[in-house]
């Protein structure tokens, strides 16, 4: 039997409700409960006070989140501006208890484009429901995905792939749900680096020997090309030059210097994509003064959007056949872009004419993802072979004519001893 308070149950599933939670539910459990603004918005202050028993913060109590609330000056007169401004500063709140996951979402892409200005980015309350936090066995599944709030379009891909089908089997937990491979509070771009490819190895394991068995030049494979390009094959892929340090082999971002490269690619564009003079003289512009020999261009084969990286396949439909690339006028080849990492972390992409991976002017730009041979474009066999020659004949050179140098020396000196020899005689 249960004894109400206010229309607040006393007991429910959960922890029960303490006398001190009852008399906050008494008004916050009325529906429509709500803080006019003063700006035309209302801030909901209504709370399910059943929801609240069933929340993991249940045991805590109103005041293990509001303890500046004081019920004799309640409410306040403080002032807020919006209600989603109030949403972000709460979420200082959560800090106090969850201060490891705070400091890795402070690094996430999600954080990123909140400090940008971008307020619709998402804080611990739209992930967490801040009165029903649930636990964490009931967010990893697919109804209790809080992700498909903001990635609707990616999480339905997702659902039909193959992990999602997997995950949705009942009891087939193994199968990867976002958290798996985006993370849960450390969310980063996804193009930007090499985490999506660390997370497919960490769960294939034998990904890579396998691969070896049948595909010649593995590990160039796994290294430029991604694995959705071969495991999503209804998917579109295109060529991404990417712009790195030549030295540290790190991809440059804009607030790192690349603002200058993006700009001149704006400029030089002008609405077009880039044509292959036009990207080397770029580059060459860019890699003077203080970038000097520092920037260089990464070829990668990748899938055209993130809703088609998620479009994964059984492995028995994945791409097998070389032909699909390695063809003259192969369609994967049909469609490139040169980026930089933008402020956010995100790729900024500029289209560029498809004959710039046939150029003179682009041999650095394909060496990242390219093997003598792999193609039936003979012009870039020859351009790949005269590069690698150039490449070594400096060093070769170099050591000819040291050597030539110090033998001519030798018999110099030889020369001058016997002279010398001659004239003691």
């Amino acid at each position: 039997m249960l004894s109400w308070l206010g229309g607040v149950p006393a007991t429910a599933a959960g922890p029960a409700l303490s006398d001190q939670d009852r008399a906050c539910l008494a008004c916050h459990s009325q529906p429509g409960f709500k803080k006019e603004l003063g700006t035309g918005q209302a801030l909901s202050l209504h709370i399910e006070g059943e929801d609240f028993a069933q929340s993991v913060h249940g045991a805590m109590g109103c005041a293990g989140c509001h303890g500046e609330v004081s019920l004799d000056k309640h409410p306040g007169t403080r002032k807020i501006p919006s209600a989603r401004q109030y949403s972000i500063d709460a979420a200082q709140v959560c800090r106090g208890c969850h201060e490891e996951k705070f400091k890795l979402y402070e690094g996430s892409i999600h954080a990123t484009l909140l400090r940008m200005g971008n307020q619709a980015a998402p804080v611990c309350s739209d992930c967490h429901s801040p009165h029903l936090v649930k636990p964490k066995s009931v967010t990893d599944t697919l109804t209790g995905l809080s992700c498909r709030k903001c990635h609707d379009s990616v999480f339905n891909a997702y659902a039909e792939s193959m992990h999602g089908k997997a995950r949705g089997k009942l009891g087939h937990v193994s199968a990867p749900i976002c958290a798996d491979c985006h993370r849960a509070h450390d969310v980063s771009a996804t193009s930007a680096g090499t985490r999506l490819k660390e997370a497919c190895l960490g769960c294939h394991a034998g990904a890579a020997d396998a691969h070896r068995v049948w595909l010649p030049n593995a590990g160039r494979h796994l290294e430029a090309v991604s694995c959705a390009a071969c495991h999503a094959p209804a998917a579109q892929r295109r060529v991404e030059l990417r712009l790195h340090d030549a030295a540290t082999g790190k991809r440059i971002a804009q607030h790192n210097g690349a603002s200058e490269f993006g700009e001149r690619a704006r400029s030089a564009g002008n609405g077009n994509s880039l044509d292959a003079l036009s990207l080397w003289n770029i580059l060459r512009e860019f890699n003077q003064g203080e970038n000097e020999g520092k920037a260089a261009l990464q070829g990668r084969l990748e899938v055209r959007n993130g809703i088609e990286a998620h479009q994964l396949a059984d492995k028995s439909k994945a791409i097998r056949d070389c032909a699909s690339c390695h063809r003259d006028g192969a369609d994967p080849f049909q469609a490139v872009t040169v980026s930089i990492v933008g402020p956010d972390g995100r790729p900024v992409r500029f289209e560029v004419q498809k004959e710039v991976l046939s150029s003179a002017t682009s041999v650095d730009s394909v060496r990242g993802f390219y093997a003598i041979g792999g193609t039936r474009v003979k012009v870039l066999d020859a351009l790949l072979a005269l590069a690698f020659l150039g490449g070594i004949s400096v060093p070769l050179g170099h050591q000819t004519l040291k050597w030539l140098i110090k033998r001519r020396l030798r018999k110099t000196e030889a020369g001058s001893k016997g002279r010398s020899s001659d004239a003691t005689h």
